[in-house]
């Protein structure tokens, strides 16, 4: 066969493998964080094409470089469906929206959409009890007392989304009809909610 061939068999290769990997891991073992979980799946996927790809596709026939750099693709492929696929139906409202209109007969009032619809969402996918688990498990939060607290790392990247957003995010963004930048600064109004800061004043 033609190395075009043989590593287009590899590519074909590690998409079963990774397939059928991730399958199996989200199936039948505890998984922490959907994308954590997703790139072991892909890291194991590249380790199992790669050395079959090697000693049965290849069988050693193509140069070092070039197979380091196929398995760079595979890599960066799966890296790319971690992201795109497991983790963004995971987390999607927008997807939520979607599976929750088709519950509905395909129609729901849009009067709904800033109550109902996201005190279900909540509900239904546990956002809370989900993203601080995926947060604690990445470091970036530690609870104590009843108290959720920042932790160095999680200094670090706030400040560094923040920046992000307020300066490379749409300053002139459609929303409903209307552009605008609400949503570079979400918190430029103050919130609606009674104070819940950590402390002794506001302790139970």
């Amino acid at each position: 066969m033609t190395l075009a061939a043989n590593i287009f068999l590899s590519a074909v290769l590690f998409v079963v493998t990774l397939a059928a990997v991730n399958y199996i891991h989200f199936r039948a073992f505890p998984v922490n964080v959907v994308l954590y979980g997703a790139l072991i799946d892909v890291a194991i996927s590249v380790i199992i094409s790669g050395l079959a790809g090697w000693y049965v596709i290849f069988r050693g026939n193509i140069s070092s470089i070039i197979f380091a750099q196929l398995l760079v693709i595979f890599t960066l492929l799966g890296y790319i469906f971690a992201i795109t696929v497991p983790t963004v139906i995971d987390r999607s409202f927008s997807l939520y929206i979607l599976e929750k209109l088709q519950q509905n007969d395909g129609g729901i009032r849009q009067s709904a959409f800033d109550g109902a619809i996201v005190e279900e969402f909540m509900r239904e996918h546990r956002l809370s009890d989900a993203r601080l688990t995926e947060q604690l498990e990445s470091g970036t939060i530690a609870i104590a007392g009843g108290c959720v607290t920042l932790t160095g790392r999680g200094q670090v990247i706030a400040s560094m989304t923040r920046w992000y957003r307020q300066h490379m995010l749409p300053q002139h963004r459609l929303l409903m009809g209307t552009y605008s930048s609400d949503l570079t600064d979400p918190f430029r109004e103050p919130s609606r909610m009674s104070d819940y800061r950590c402390g002794e004043a506001h302790m139970p």
